[in-house]
């Protein structure tokens, strides 16, 4: 689980590009956490029983007993143990503190795998994060905050501009902006008359081209160029101010159309004339067209030509009528209707990538504090384990002495037998006397080492003040939101009236 948990954020963050820098205390106790608490081996806890046969034949008893009783050492009046004696207990003495030492080692290991479980240091991290994390979000809470401000006032400057030119000119209807696929779609249908008139003139002029269609098309190229050009600029820049309400503007606007439809008129003609002059003229094909154009404008002799005028003329209409509705018809509406979108697209979308920040940012945190939450109660089972093995080796080692001394009066009564069978005189009082094996206490529990109760108390209180901290990013993220939201109130959009 906690490879998934690790997993699973680590790819969580490399997709975003976060650089974990947020919550730098708890990024910490979740490192800490994950780590393992210790770095050591588990070995054997038992004690190995000491095999009595062997001590036996090893120390010879046996024989050592029966060679002694027939000569009737020790003596009857002997009040200590003989060298045999002692040799047993010796044996013995020497198992108890190879046992003890092993205990030793073993609660030594036992301190070390206590102390790195480090719950003291944990529960101090837990309080560091719990005093910053919070404020951390709160901090991002509020540069988000400050960044929407300023958005939001750029976004009320451009509502206020739009309804001062709504005033100005009296316009109580929206403004006509081409979005971009119908704009895509008008420019199109430019693109598409220029070709379309290119190839037809193309095939008119053709006629009196020295070079035959591929002239004729070039030719036919620059006055559809111009023939459209002209629509367009008369379209969107200057017909345009027939609209606007000051009537300096509107005479403007009037000229410009009489302008335009002259300029149409008379191009067209100087393409159907020029059709005609250039197939029968070799040289001056220019000079007869201008001629021709102020003596019998009209003057055309041939319907292809008469076809050919029409078709420029019908394709500026076209165009021209194409570029009026490529934006709204009041002179600078559309800019400033632009101005506005695009202000409030930058709020609205930058308002809307904070909220999912925030929203990563606390998914994130929570999902670290649940780790350390598992993570604390994982180490508890550990800590748990530990204290077992603990006191469960303590055990051992005090059967393991009760072993030690059943040893060492079963070796000394084989030994006392085989002397008292082989002597003809009685025993020594002592031989009747048992040995009491001289216990080792093992060293107390070290002070200060948490007691399972105090531990599980500990532990309850750090996981609540977590869980504690993880409502109360919850509360701040739908602070933030109501913040965030809240600005819309400040800077009111509805100011046209």
């Amino acid at each position: 689980m906690e490879g998934d948990v690790a997993s699973w954020l680590g790819a969580y963050l490399g997709q975003r590009g976060i650089v974990a820098l947020r919550f730098d205390a708890l990024n910490r106790l979740w490192e800490s956490v994950r780590e393992s608490s210790h770095d050591f081996n588990r070995v054997a806890e038992t004690f190995p029983n000491l095999d009595i046969e062997k001590v036996s034949k090893n120390l010879e008893l046996a024989e050592k007993g029966a060679e002694r009783g027939a000569a009737n050492q020790p003596p009857k009046g002997a009040k200590s143990r003989d060298e045999v004696e002692l040799a047993i207990i010796e044996r013995i003495e020497e198992e108890k503190k190879s046992s003890h030492q092993m205990l030793e080692d073993q609660l030594q290991l036992y301190g070390e795998r206590l102390t790195s479980l480090d719950f003291e240091g944990q529960f101090g991290m837990i309080r560091q994060a719990n005093a910053t994390s919070v404020s951390d979000f709160k901090a991002e809470i509020a540069s988000g905050v400050d960044e929407l401000h300023g958005l939001r006032r750029d976004l009320y400057d451009a509502e206020k501009e739009r309804s001062g030119f709504r005033k100005r000119h009296g316009l109580d209807r929206a403004a006509r902006v081409s979005g971009r696929s119908m704009l895509g779609l008008k420019v199109a249908i430019i693109c598409f008359l220029l070709l379309l008139e290119t190839a037809l003139n193309g095939s008119f002029l053709a006629k009196g081209s020295e070079q035959g269609l591929l002239g004729g098309i070039t030719e036919a190229l620059s006055f559809s160029v111009l023939n459209i050009g002209i629509a367009l600029i008369a379209a969107v820049f200057c017909v345009r101010r027939l609209s606007h309400r000051s009537f300096g503007f509107k005479l403007v606007g009037l000229f410009s159309l009489v302008v335009y439809l002259g300029l149409t008129g008379a191009l067209n003609l100087a393409l159907a004339h020029y059709r005609e002059a250039s197939g029968t003229l070799m040289t001056g094909a220019g000079a007869e067209v201008v001629r021709r154009l102020q003596e019998s404008p009209f003057g055309l002799l041939e319907l292809n030509s008469w076809i050919l005028f029409g078709i420029g003329v019908l394709f500026s209409i076209v165009a021209f009528i194409d570029g009026w509705f490529l934006t709204d018809p009041y002179p600078g509406y559309a800019g400033v209707e632009k101005r506005l979108q695009t202000a409030r697209n930058r709020y609205v979308t930058r308002k809307q990538d904070l909220i999912d920040d925030l929203r990563d940012i606390r998914d994130e945190h929570n999902a670290k504090v649940e780790e350390i939450i598992r993570a604390l109660s994982q180490r508890r089972k550990e800590h748990d384990t530990i204290i077992y093995s603990r006191s469960r080796m303590l055990v051992l080692f005090e059967e393991h002495q009760n072993h030690l001394e059943r040893t060492a009066n079963t070796l000394l009564t084989a030994y006392r037998e085989a002397n008292r069978k082989a002597r003809t005189e009685p025993v020594p009082k002592h031989f009747g006397e048992s040995y009491r094996l001289q216990r080792i206490k093992p060293a107390q529990v070290p002070v200060g080492e948490l007691n399972d109760r105090d531990l599980a108390a500990d532990i309850r209180a750090a996981q609540e003040e977590l869980t504690s901290q993880v409502q109360r990013i919850g509360a701040d993220f739908a602070d933030a939101v109501e913040q965030y939201h809240k600005l819309d109130k400040l800077f009111p959009e509805n100011i046209d009236g």
